[in-house]
């Protein structure tokens, strides 16, 4: 798997939220430069551990719907004659 990369759009929305949270969490004003700087290390250092968790938990909801299904089928057998 490769780094995980944003549009634009997504990126300046994503480094606006990191200047919005420094600057009221920690009083603390992020530059454009260092809040990309900081996206791009987070993306590529912590990216992978996100990415592998939302498949993990689509894994399950997959796995309950299946299951879900499977039961439909049985309530749908008719007992021979």
């Amino acid at each position: 798997m490769g780094d995980i990369t944003f549009s634009v759009a997504q990126k300046d929305a994503l480094v606006q939220k990191l200047q919005a949270y420094m600057s009221k969490e920690l009083d603390w004003e992020l530059g454009q430069f260092d809040a990309e700087f900081l996206l791009d290390f987070i993306s590529k250092e912590m990216g992978s551990t996100y990415y592998n968790q939302g498949l993990y938990d689509a894994q399950v909801v997959l796995s309950e719907r299946l299951d879900s299904i499977a039961d439909v089928i049985l309530e749908l057998e008719k007992s021979p004659c």
